[in-house]
Parts: structure tokens; C-alpha cells; sequence
């Protein structure tokens, strides 16, 4: 029986080839493919200005500081995110300020945005959990009244839109990550996307050291820069990988269909929490990253994890998205002030979620064979 993987690249044989024939290039690291790279996004994104990064979390630091975001100021974003968002809030200086999430979306509860805001706010950080976009209509609302720079983690949402439009094409800045687990990969890797040139050739600096090269050949250092520069191969698999986008969050779409299909029924007898399936006026575009479920571990005999190593033993993988960011030994207690009871949404959620398998090399079959595991360990632990 084969193992059924909770996410993974795909990645050909004439994938494979370019990558090969870059490295015989001679030339490695940032160069053609790079410059190729971002002008392929930037086209998919509508020609907005694009930098590619080592990562989205390098992408999403370098945002920050282009924005000139540090001390003294605040940043909004959820409590149910992936840590990159806190860490990085953190690193540049600023205060993370934590608001919950919807329980079905897990995207960020925008009510509570509103009424987070001080006159320290500088931004806004939501993150379009597991591929599904944010009331971006509200979101820029919010934002353009109060003034507020909107840094979009749209590192799940590669391929995702909003009324018609893809993520990234519009807004402020949008990062997004290229991980093997994302809808498509440069192995590791990132990009932000701008809707300023002048910010995106800042971005450009402070990506590689600071530097500023002069007239006369010579450099100069005008900021504090990184080290977050892409490298030519993995800009090369980017290329292709880039190619096969749209087809793939295709394919992803119709592996949730089909999990909807098989659970949609029996869910509320089971006590399962499905993600969020219809959406008013169809105005969100769903790339499906992630197809995240909440056990009933009050009905169940047995924890998340003996759970969770039951569908191992049937060769199925499954991962947890996501960990209660405020309540992690960084920011809780007398770290940053945080505790059990404040966000009630995603502290259940990181109590009970579990991510199963979609992506792009899964089947009809493996969700069908995911499916009828799942159902059968929850009936048969069942208090």
C-alpha cells in the first residue's frame, strides 16, 4: 500500500533537466533566471513589481523594514498563523498584537482588527489560511481609514484570487512562500509582491547587504541589508514550476470537492469541523494549499497524536496547522504577557486541527482511502 503524503512538490523530468542545465550554466546564483523569474510573476500578478527572496519569511522581513516598521510601533495579525508572521514582527522591533480568527475560515477576525487599532498601529498582517483570501474588500477598508500599511502572508495562497483577481495582484504587499509543501516550489524560496517600484528596488537593497552600486562601479552601503537573495537554480525550477500553476490549484480544487463529497454528510454525526466550503457571491478564488479538519477529541478515546499515529500506521500522512501563535513560550507568560482563554477560536483550533493530504500528485482514490480511514478511527474511538 502505498504512502499517501499530507503535501509534496511535483517535479518532472524536464524540470529536473533545466535545473541541470543551470547548474552547468556557470552561473548560480542571483542572475537571467532570477530577473526571469519575477518578471513570470509579476506577469501572473498583473505587472506589479516583484522581488523573489530565500524565503517568504525573509520576504515578509523585508517588507517590514521597507516600510520602515520597528520600534514603537504595533502590528495586528491573527493568533492562528504560521510563527514566521510573530517572529518576524518581533525581530524588526515592533509590538505583535494578537487578534482571533473565524473558526471556519481561520482567517483573521476583522471586528476585532477595528478595534484593536491605537495610534502605535502601523499594520496589518492577515493571513489567507490554507489558500482561502480574507474579506479583502473590508481589509483594505479598515486599513485605508485608519492609514495602515497592509502586509499580506499570502504564503499559502499562490494561485488564490478575489473577485476574478489573483492575490498579490492588487493591495499593498503580498508575501508569498514557495516551500515544497506550498502549491509550487523553488525548493526553498519566497517572493513579495509591490505596488510601489520604489519600494521594490529598496526591498532589492535590502536583500543583499544593503548595497547601492555607484556610478563609477564602486558600492556603497545605504541600509542594514540581509542575505535573502535567490538563487538562479532554484529561480529555474520556479520558471516551470510556475507553468503548471493554475493547473494544479485545478486539481487541488477538485481533491476538496471530493473530500466535501465524502464527509460532507456524516461530518455532524461524527462531530468533524470541516473548513469553510461556499462563500458569498463566489467572490474568493480557493487554490486549496491545505484541507484542514477538527477532530471531536471530546468523543474520542484516544489523543490527537495516537490519532494522528494510527493514520501513519495506514500509510497515510498527516500534519497539524496551526499552533496557537500567542500561546507559544515566546509570547506567552512573562515573555510578551500571553495566556490560555484569550483567543477562544484558535486555541481550539490548535487543539483539534489536523491537516490531511492534498496536492497535486493525490488522487480521487487516496482522498476516498484518506477518507474511509478517518471515519472508521473516529467511530472506533468513539466514547
Amino acid at each position: 500500500m502505498n504512502y499517501i503524503k499530507f503535501a509534496g512538490p511535483i517535479i518532472d523530468d524536464a524540470m529536473a533537466e533545466a535545473v541541470k542545465q543551470t547548474l552547468l550554466s556557470g552561473w548560480l546564483t542571483s542572475g537571467p533566471r532570477v530577473a526571469e523569474f519575477e518578471a513570470a510573476l509579476s506577469k501572473y500578478h498583473g505587472g506589479r513589481p516583484t522581488r523573489v527572496f530565500t524565503s517568504a519569511t525573509a520576504a515578509m522581513e523585508v517588507a517590514f523594514e521597507v516600510c520602515g516598521i520597528g520600534a514603537g510601533d504595533e502590528v495586528i495579525t491573527s493568533a492562528m498563523t504560521f510563527f514566521s508572521v510573530g517572529n518576524m514582527i518581533e525581530k524588526v522591533g515592533a509590538k505583535t498584537v494578537f487578534v482571533d480568527c473565524d473558526l471556519t475560515t481561520r482567517n483573521i477576525n476583522l471586528d476585532q482588527v477595528e478595534r484593536a487599532i491605537t495610534p502605535n498601529t502601523k499594520a496589518i498582517v492577515p493571513t489567507h489560511f490554507s489558500g482561502l483570501p480574507c474579506d479583502m474588500d473590508r481589509l483594505y477598508a479598515i486599513a485605508n481609514k485608519h492609514k495602515l500599511r497592509v502586509i499580506e502572508d499570502a504564503a499559502l495562497a499562490i494561485g488564490s484570487t478575489w473577485r476574478g483577481l489573483p492575490v498579490g495582484a492588487f493591495g499593498d504587499i503580498a508575501t508569498f512562500s514557495f516551500h515544497p509543501n506550498k502549491n509550487m516550489t523553488t525548493i526553498e524560496g519566497g517572493a513579495a509582491i509591490f505596488g510601489d517600484e520604489r519600494e521594490a528596488q529598496r526591498a532589492e537593497i535590502h536583500r543583499f547587504h544593503g548595497i547601492s552600486r555607484l556610478a563609477d562601479g564602486t558600492r556603497d552601503i545605504t541600509v542594514a541589508g540581509g542575505k535573502f537573495n535567490m538563487s538562479d537554480v532554484s529561480a529555474r525550477l520556479g520558471l516551470d514550476q510556475l507553468a503548471h500553476l493554475d493547473e494544479w490549484c485545478a486539481h487541488r480544487q477538485k481533491l476538496a470537492a471530493h473530500y466535501f463529497a465524502e464527509l460532507e454528510s456524516i461530518a455532524e454525526s461524527l462531530g468533524l469541523g470541516l473548513p469553510a466550503k461556499a462563500y458569498t457571491g463566489g467572490e474568493r478564488g480557493h487554490s486549496w494549499n491545505m484541507f484542514c479538519v477538527l477532530l471531536p477529541l471530546a468523543k474520542m478515546s484516544i489523543t490527537r497524536k495516537q490519532f494522528i499515529d494510527a493514520m501513519h500506521k495506514e500509510n497515510i500522512g498527516i500534519g497539524v496547522s496551526y499552533e496557537a501563535m500567542h500561546l507559544t513560550t515566546l509570547f506567552r507568560g512573562k515573555a510578551r504577557g500571553h495566556h490560555e482563554g484569550e483567543f477562544a477560536h484558535a486555541e481550539r483550533i490548535s487543539r483539534e486541527t489536523v491537516t490531511l493530504p492534498l496536492h497535486a500528485g493525490v488522487t480521487l482514490a487516496d482522498v476516498e482511502r484518506v477518507c474511509n480511514a478517518l471515519v472508521r478511527l473516529l467511530r472506533e474511538s468513539a466514547k
